[in-house]
């Protein structure tokens, strides 16, 4: 029996959860303040909801998929990513009858059997955001602002760049894939094994490698910006627009592919350099056709998914330890006769909204309060024999080091010291 975790697979223990719980409860007030609503998908679908809609020649459908046959003979799979399960959700609960314009939002794990690296893990976390509804290249600039927001919120923008551009549409790609496969031909045999693979599956994956050679051969390509519409043209120069009208910095990155096969016109990536060569922390796109394309009726979509673990990272160099949800009270005691009157006291206070915490362990009074400390405890209630003969407790300012008597009785009076 091995009692420890799958490979790439990791706890997410207590010392470290309160940075997670800060990154959630960020991104939920900043996605509501924009109308986003939570929806909880389940984390196992169907197997061709992702072999449908990410692209059967896509590197998460061929390699990376946790893939098993359930017990009535059905192909299912732990989701790799959130965006294929929102869409599936969208139809069959026929959202778009409800409103014309849906916007939800998700967090939860995911799963990819790839290799662990820095910031990635085989059991992933992802916050992400769908809108489905419409065509207009405003609510593309409206997420990359609302994603800056919360970026801006945590405390890492001044870590991150928005790189950003467009994959055309099913007009205008074609004729790029075309110019692309032209361009590789002629330097096949400096390809990877896996990019001349590529080359007649899904040229435009040849520009996501991550192979040295490739990357050279990949600068000189053709770039899918000489080569739009007029209509993606302009819908990519109004996105451009809205996001300077609000001064959100931006680079404009024409070789941004995106690892899945749905996204149309705009497709963005939030990167850093801290990170080594996970240096992706958010990115999304407009993907206009994946809705009919499971099934569901013609509904123009734009979305994006965040990595937590990454995030986390960034946080942990820079501002940890300003987060967490730190103890108000901690209560030592003297004597162990005193535990009863310390339990109802804690109760009390608890009921009064304030955390508090208590060590019923027979320890000395000096070991309570180095607990204390270790807590960050605001303040700590001191009951000593003395003081309850006189119908008094102690409470000590942790950061000051002050003391004052209080009559245990008051508690309205101790809340109110406490919380003030």
């Amino acid at each position: 029996m091995r009692i420890k975790t799958l490979r790439g697979f990791k706890d997410i223990l207590p010392d470290e959860i309160a940075i997670w719980q800060f990154i959630e409860e960020n991104a939920k007030k900043i996605f509501e303040s924009y109308g986003f609503c939570e929806i909880r998908p389940p984390i196992l679908e169907y197997t061709e909801i992702f072999t449908t809609g990410l692209g059967s020649t896509t590197d998460v459908v061929e390699k990376e998929l946790y893939t098993f046959e359930d017990r009535d003979g059905s192909s299912v799979t732990l989701r790799p990513e959130g965006t294929a399960g929102i869409v599936r959700s969208f139809i069959e609960n026929s959202m778009h009858l409800k409103s014309p314009i849906n916007k939800l939002y998700y967090s939860g794990p995911m799963f990819r059997h790839e290799r662990p690296q820095k910031g990635r893990y085989r059991n992933f976390y992802q916050i992400g955001a769908e809108l489905f509804g419409s065509y207009e290249p405003q609510y593309d600039a409206e997420l990359i602002v609302m994603i800056w927001k919360l970026f801006e919120s945590i405390g890492i923008s001044t870590l991150l760049n928005i790189e950003i551009s467009t994959l055309g549409d099913y007009n205008c790609r074609p004729n790029f894939k075309n110019e692309l496969v032209n361009y590789f031909n002629n330097v096949k045999e400096k390809l990877c094994d896996e990019c001349n693979r590529r080359l007649n599956l899904n040229p435009l994956r040849i520009l996501d490698c991550k192979n040295p050679d490739c990357k050279v051969l990949a600068k000189d390509a053709p770039s899918i910006l000489d080569l739009l519409c007029s209509e993606c043209n302009d819908h990519f120069n109004t996105v451009k627009e809205y996001l300077d009208q609000l001064d959100i910095p931006y680079q404009i990155n024409p070789y941004i592919v995106r690892g899945l096969d749905y996204y149309t016109r705009t497709v963005f990536e939030i990167t850093t350099d801290k990170l080594g060569t996970q240096n992706a922390v958010a990115a999304g796109g407009r993907y206009d056709g994946l809705v009919k394309q499971l099934g569901g009726p013609e509904q123009p979509a734009v979305g994006f998914a965040m990595g937590i673990e990454r995030i986390v990272l960034l946080l942990k160099d820079t501002k940890s330890d300003m987060i967490g949800k730190n103890v108000d009270l901690y209560i030592a005691y003297f004597d162990e006769n005193h535990s009863r009157f310390a339990f109802e006291t804690a109760n009390k206070l608890r009921n009064k909204g304030i955390v508090v915490d208590i060590d019923y362990n027979n320890k000395s009074l000096k070991s309570k309060l180095k607990r204390a400390n270790k807590l960050s405890s605001k303040y700590t209630i001191i009951i000593g024999e003395e003081e309850l003969k006189r119908g008094k407790i102690k409470i000590r300012d942790m950061n000051l080091g002050s003391e004052e008597e209080i009559d245990f009785k008051d508690i309205e009076k101790i809340a109110e010291k406490i919380l003030h």
